[in-house]
């Protein structure tokens, strides 16, 4: 045993890049909903990069390490104590055996992730270790955590910037999450789906000119949006075609759901829209109660704001490396 989960939180899972490659045999990939977020969280402890995360929602867990460890906590601003002292995020820690980690509530934000050094050692299923609760695929049956699971810490080299002390130490360096969380809940940007003409003329108006609001009834599945219905100039009698995480469905409430990393591989409700894949992670970030907004962009656009990103993120993981080999 490696750590011990004393209180699980609200929802808190192990995730990592996702069961990529299995969605023609109906397997979605999962995986981490905030992507920049899972992957700086693993660059802040010397990972390679695609180790293991943990996922917690809202309220985050109470942790007991049993032994040495070097962690980093990223995404949405959570209260985070070691044995009651107050500890940053966005940056590296090493705890001595016997830490007890306590992750509060968020002050902003939906999703936060703590990565180890090494990883997670939880089993591989179909060539991931990404939990997908809608499946009950992954680590643990495919469930969330729960009090008394025990989680394994997976080898790693020895960490020479950063070595476990017989007390809590905190690199003197992080990063500034700023450029990673959308703090004004700005305007997402979507694409015209392949039935957005199936719209009546006032839906289809409403679609790019409504503020919506993050409903209760959200999950990693899909995000539901409230306001006034939308509605088809006919009803449509349809047969299931794929779906991705960002697809905007038209079930027969009239209420859209905006698919998250558990969406099915397939779906028979009319896709009216397709969110660019740069804003997934601002999607993953908005809590219930929270304002959806779209603009409209095309593939073009969101290829060159993705490529953009990844761009941004692969500098500030060559500036991490760096630094690292400085200390």
């Amino acid at each position: 045993m490696s750590v011990l989960v004393i209180k699980p939180g609200l929802l808190t899972s192990v995730q990592d890049g996702g069961r990529a490659g299995y969605a023609g045999l109906g397997v979605g990939r999962a995986g981490a909903m905030d992507w920049p977020a899972w992957r700086l969280a693993n660059a802040l402890v010397g990972n390679a990069g695609d180790e293991a995360a943990l996922e917690f929602t809202l309220l985050g867990p109470t942790l007991r390490f049993e032994q040495n460890a070097v962690i980093a906590l990223t995404g949405a601003d959570i209260d985070a104590h070691v044995d009651h002292h107050r500890i940053p995020t966005w940056t590296c820690c090493a705890l001595p055996a016997g830490s007890v980690l306590r992750l509060g509530g968020m002050r902003h934000g939906c999703r936060g992730y703590l990565a180890v050094r090494g990883g997670w050692a939880t089993p591989v299923v179909l060539g991931s270790r990404s939990t997908d609760l809608h499946a009950r695929i992954g680590p643990f049956d495919g469930r969330s955590l729960q009090a008394n699971d025990q989680l394994a810490i997976g080898a790693s080299d020895a960490c020479a910037w950063l070595r476990p002390a017989d007390a809590t130490h905190v690199l003197p360096w992080g990063l500034d999450p700023q450029p990673w969380l959308d703090y004004h809940n700005g305007p997402l940007a979507l694409m015209r789906g392949h039935h957005f003409d199936a719209l009546d003329a006032a839906s289809q108006h409403a679609v790019f000119n409504t503020t919506y609001t993050i409903s209760k009834d959200s999950n990693r599945t899909a995000s539901r949006l409230d306001h006034a219905s939308l509605s088809l100039q006919q009803p449509l009698e349809l047969i299931s075609e794929a779906t991705l995480p960002g697809t905007l469905q038209l079930p027969p409430s009239g209420q859209p759901i905006l698919l998250q990393s558990e969406a099915p591989v397939t779906g028979g409700y009319p896709r009216i829209g397709q969110l660019a894949a740069v804003d997934l992670a601002r999607l993953a970030q908005r809590r219930p109660g929270d304002t959806v907004c779209f603009r409209e962009t095309t593939l073009d656009e969101s290829l060159q704001r993705l490529a953009q990103r990844q761009e941004r993120l692969q500098r500030l993981l060559r500036h991490i490396a760096q630094r690292q080999s400085e200390e």
